[in-house]
């Protein structure tokens, strides 16, 4: 997995090492350590900095204002597992052969199903090349702790793809392990000693995080925290729980739920869960740990940054969601903008323009790209087929370029989404369902909401970018439903 060509990729790279030579002396050039969070079904508007009023993230929303915040980030897939394996490769997940939470759902668990949906790998292949092993391989020493979900078989899991320490990444898709109590020691997690009675699974990640930090010593370091929360179990941390819950008695009508009908499922479209509110505030909080740990470190200056989740908030359900992503249209397993759209935050050494967001049309693969460009690195070209380095757009916030982005979920999700795929160029989206082989047209300049389908009005449209869609997955060899038998 030799696959580095050079140290010094772009004049980013460049840039950065002369600083690092300069201010560490000319016999001690720092490579820059890289921190990244990712958060578990955290929807696009689930904190402050991106429009949440009752979910408190101060931690996050001071990190933005010395970032770039992206306003146009999307999610390689609507569900877990693609955008996982879409971040670590850079590699679209049909590429990868992920294309649905691992294992998924069977079509037979869904009514009146009329396809039979793709096979799925259920293990990332080992002949896939992680971000981690490229990190390693380069002299960094790896860490991953929290959710993994790209295997079923541990000869996959963290320690096989890179990671030279895991805490707590295995099989699973939340932590609901046999004789565990979900979010609260005892876990029953395999791949995580016990902690005390009553330990909250996301201090604990957080506590790890920074025990590897604190004994990094002069290394450079990756570190992968993936935190398991916000997915359910709906666990609130017991330190604020009480905090939301008078949050909400002062919501008018008490923070009622309200909903809204989406195809066959119900949408929340109001913020005040108050334990889900708490499972958002936690995390904040853990992630202010963070940041404060490379701070007293003295190596925030050395230290990339970068925050996201891997789908949009759970929304959409047959009985409604535990947030709302309003004004985006439905949420988690859909490819409307409320399942695909997420937050992305970024801060690296020497921001020229720290505090500013980006509107450019960004996505998971592009993280992959972007981390090596500012590492200094360059992998071999066929690894930038479906992702573009996000180091010019951090520069020139304002820039913004053509782009095409494509989301293919030809599986059955309990959501209540059916097999479809999805096609965004510049501000037009198109929506395709299988079952029906209908489309749906949206310009997303004036109809963010996906409220205004333009299909009729603008069909030629309609049929190229249909035709885009299918050319671009047909390239990277995807597979699609089929229609049962009678």
């Amino acid at each position: 997995m030799a696959i580095v060509k050079s140290p010094l990729r772009s004049p980013v790279g460049w840039i950065f090492l002369l600083a690092t030579t300069v201010f560490f002396g000319c016999n001690a050039v720092q490579k820059p350590n890289v921190v990244f969070i990712l958060v578990d079904d955290l929807g696009w508007s689930d904190l402050g900095c991106y429009g949440s009023t009752f979910y408190d993230t101060p931690h996050l929303d001071r990190l933005a204002e010395h970032s770039i915040r992206f306003t146009n980030a999307y999610a390689a897939s609507p569900v877990c597992s693609p955008t996982r394996a879409a971040i670590l490769t850079g590699r679209n997940p049909v590429r990868v052969g992920i294309t649905d939470w691992i294992p998924g759902n069977s079509e037979s668990g869904q009514n009146n199903s009329i396809l039979t949906t793709p096979e799925d790998l259920h293990n990332m292949p080992l002949e896939e090349v992680t971000m981690a092993e490229i990190f390693r391989d380069q002299g960094y020493k790896t860490f991953f702790a929290g959710k993994w979900h790209l295997g079923e078989s541990e000869e996959y899991w963290p320690l096989s793809q890179g990671f030279e320490i895991n805490q707590g990444g295995n099989h699973k898709g939340s932590p609901t392990f046999p004789g565990g109590k979900g979010y609260y020691a005892p876990y029953g997690n395999p791949c995580l000693s016990e902690g005390p009675e009553g330990e909250y699974l996301t201090d604990r990640l957080t506590d790890e995080s920074i025990r590897f930090i604190e004994s990094a010593g002069e290394n450079p370091f990756f570190l992968y925290l993936s935190f398991y929360t916000v997915h359910s179990p709906i666990q609130g941390c017991i330190n604020y729980d009480d905090l939301y819950l008078e949050k909400q008695r002062l919501l008018p009508d008490s923070g009622r739920m309200e909903v809204r009908n989406e195809h066959d499922g119900i949408t929340r479209i109001n913020q005040s869960d108050p334990k889900y509110a708490s499972m958002v505030h936690s995390m904040d909080v853990n992630v202010g740990r963070l940041l404060n740990t490379l701070k007293k470190s003295g190596i925030t200056e050395n230290t990339i940054v970068v925050f996201t989740s891997d789908n949009g908030g759970l929304s959409t359900t047959r009985r409604a969601g535990p947030t709302s992503v309003v004004p985006l249209r439905a949420g988690k397993g859909w490819c409307y903008e409320g399942g695909i759209r997420v937050p992305l935050i970024i801060r690296y050494p020497g921001m020229k323009r720290p505090g500013h967001t980006s509107d450019q049309p960004v996505i998971s693969m592009d993280l992959f790209p972007t981390l090596m460009d500012l590492a200094g690195m360059e992998v071999e070209p066929e690894r930038w087929l479906d992702g573009r380095s996000l180091v010019p757009y951090c520069g020139e916030p304002e820039k913004v370029d053509d782009r095409i982005l494509v989301w293919h979920y030809p599986h059955y999700h309990g959501s209540t989404w059916r097999p479809g795929s999805a096609l965004r160029n510049n501000q037009w989206k198109l929506v395709e369902f299988y079952e029906d082989q209908t489309v749906e047209l949206y310009d997303l300049s004036i109809d963010l909401s996906e409220q205004h389908n333009l299909s009729d009005v603008y069909p030629g449209l309609a049929d190229s970018l249909r035709h885009q869609l299918h050319q671009r997955l047909d390239d990277m060899g995807a597979d699609y439903p089929i229609r049962r038998e009678n």
